[in-house]
């Protein structure tokens, strides 16, 4: 007790330090060390543009390999262990007495203590996953001391360890500026330069439309841009990424600051954010140009109502006041890396008259949403909701019905809330409505099942996505396959069971198996589709074994699928 009492006190007077103003020079620089035993290589930096958010930590290479070690990069006590089938996959948080969490995650599994304490907890609730938070007496680790093993679970796209730091109000932290050491030599590379008009006013070489504008390589390693015209309030976007040593991965910027005629006038560094600020990334990038090129344009200045931290040091939020006659301005753009490897881009920007007359966009067969107000309209058995500041700002949108089918504008227009779209179904009271649902229907056609409730005869969805959506039915029930055994079969020499689960058409939801009546731990792996269980377990002690495994799909579909095996006990 007295132990828990003075580590409690250490870590209440360091968390209450953390809360305090604090700079990136007072972070603690040699209190982590390393969570691998190679030389690290990444495949993703800390802040990097994601789908939909920032990267909240290192990415690190693990030779297209799962199984190595994971260290704890210093001591503390497991506070949480999180398993899902997506996202994180397998993930386990160590607090430490400075008052941050460090996390790993995609993990193929746990050192033998942490996991016979998660499979006892899973037993228990007879559930694969599950979320856990031992007590700091619980499970107590030290420094480099081997926690779990690195793998591919969850949302992970190939083998590697994405590993995070997380100060004491759960903020992530670039582990870079905690002491974590990656060479890199490598300045930071610019792809594409380009330029906004901001109102209805500003033009861009006299149109009032965003321009890509052309990059000149110069021989010292800086970049020109071709110069050109502009009036008004004006932007400047650039396509960025940077790479480390020992891999060729494009990852994230860390550091760009902006000059106009001399004067620094905009700056954002990749060092910490808050969870809950991420999806405005949506808002910072040039989201069109994304949906329409899958490259990202970062805006280097800060769009209204964005709430980033990582902006810092600005003029007028970075925009550009051009309105001066027969006046030529200088941009300049740097670039900088962790390790300091800079890559400067510089621009003139002649001033251009104020334009005759702007041609007024012909909207007569769009919707004007609000973005201030919550939009609520019918459309045959459809009915729409978009509420208030889902739209970063008010927008003219394509909306329109046309029988089973709701097309909501396209996906070029980022929403941060969720949009509700619901659909009555009296018209199909002579069908199974319990095997419908909406979907979201790609540019070729295919219908994507996005999560469906049905209250009475009305189905309803939550989605971020603007797009086409369109009443489906799903009456065709999961698969499952044995993979490494046959039924009747002598399978002692198995360390595992496999079976092959699939869905083609709203996806697998729930799957349970028992032997001999008995709920044994199975995992299912989205990305390949096999279901496995590990005979290590110990529940399966019977020579003659009934196996009975059953699935459900995202309507309710069902499948039973049974089998006998033995095994010498």
């Amino acid at each position: 007790m007295i132990r828990h009492f003075f580590f409690f006190l250490a870590v209440f007077l360091l968390m209450s330090r953390l809360g305090e103003s604090q700079t990136i020079s007072n972070l603690p620089q040699n209190y982590f060390a390393n969570p691998l035993d190679i030389n690290l290589r990444l495949s993703g930096t800390f802040g990097e543009l994601r789908s939909n958010h920032f990267h909240s930590g290192l990415d690190i290479k693990t030779n297209q390999r799962t199984g190595a070690k994971v260290y704890a990069t210093a001591s503390g006590y497991v506070s949480r262990i999180k398993i899902e089938r997506y996202g994180y996959g397998k993930a386990l948080y160590i607090t430490h007495p400075n008052g941050y969490t460090s996390v790993y995650a995609h993990l193929e599994k746990f050192s033998p203590r942490i996991e016979k304490y998660l499979k006892k907890k899973q037993y228990e609730n007879e559930a694969y996953t599950i979320q856990l938070f031992p007590t700091d007496l619980e499970l107590r680790v030290d420094q480099s001391e081997v926690v779990a093993y690195s793998g591919n679970s969850g949302g992970s796209g190939g083998p590697h360890l994405h590993f995070e730091i997380r100060d004491s109000a759960a903020r992530p932290i670039n582990p870079l500026i905690m002491g974590i050491e990656i060479p890199d030599t490598k300045r930071p590379l610019v792809k594409q330069i380009k330029a906004y008009p901001l109102n209805e006013t500003s033009t861009v070489n006299g149109k009032n439309k965003a321009k890509l504008l052309r990059l000149i390589p110069l021989k010292d390693g800086k970049f020109k841009v071709e110069a050109f015209r502009a009036y008004g309030e004006i932007g400047i976007g650039v396509n960025t990424s940077d790479r480390q040593n020992g891999a060729n991965n494009q990852n994230g910027a860390f550091h760009i600051e902006t000059f106009f005629n001399g004067s620094k006038n905009f700056e954002i560094t990749f060092d910490r954010y808050a969870f809950n600020e991420s999806r405005h990334i949506n808002q910072m990038i040039d989201y069109e140009h994304f949906k329409n090129t899958k490259s990202r344009i970062s805006r280097l200045y800060i769009p209204n109502g964005s709430p980033l931290s990582m902006y810092q040091d600005n003029i007028n939020k970075g925009v550009l006041q051009l309105y001066d006659k027969n006046t030529t301005h200088s941009y300049s753009i740097k670039i900088e890396d962790f390790k300091k490897n800079q890559v400067e881009i510089n621009m003139n920007i002649k001033n251009d008259p104020a334009p005759d007359s702007i041609p007024f966009p012909n909207d007569e067969k769009l919707t004007f949403i609000n973005h201030n107000l919550t939009y609520h309209q019918k459309n045959g058995p459809f009915s729409l909701m978009i509420p208030k500041h889902a739209l970063y700002e008010s927008e003219f949108l394509d909306i329109a019905q046309n029988a089973d089918t709701l097309k909501v504008h396209r996906d070029i227009v980022p929403l941060h809330k969720n949009m509700i779209i619901s659909y009555d179904m009296s018209s199909k009271q002579n069908d199974n409505i319990k095997q419908y649902y909406i979907g979201r229907v790609t540019g070729w056609g295919a219908v994507y099942h996005v999560n469906t409730r049905r209250k009475g005869n009305i189905l309803s969805a939550a989605t971020r996505t603007l797009g086409t959506y369109a009443i489906s039915k799903d009456d065709v029930p999961p698969t499952i396959k044995p993979v490494n055994f046959k039924n009747k079969q002598w399978i002692t020499k198995n360390t595992s069971l496999k079976l092959k689960l699939t869905d083609e058409d709203t996806g697998v939801d729930a799957y349970r198996a028992t032997v001999n009546g008995k709920f044994i731990l199975t995992e299912y792996d989205y990305k390949t589709g096999v279901l496995t269980h590990d005979f290590a377990d110990g529940v399966v002690t019977d020579t003659e074994n009934e196996l009975q495994v059953i699935a459900t799909d995202n309507v309710g579909n069902s499948t039973t699928f049974e089998a006998t095996f033995y095994r010498k006990s």
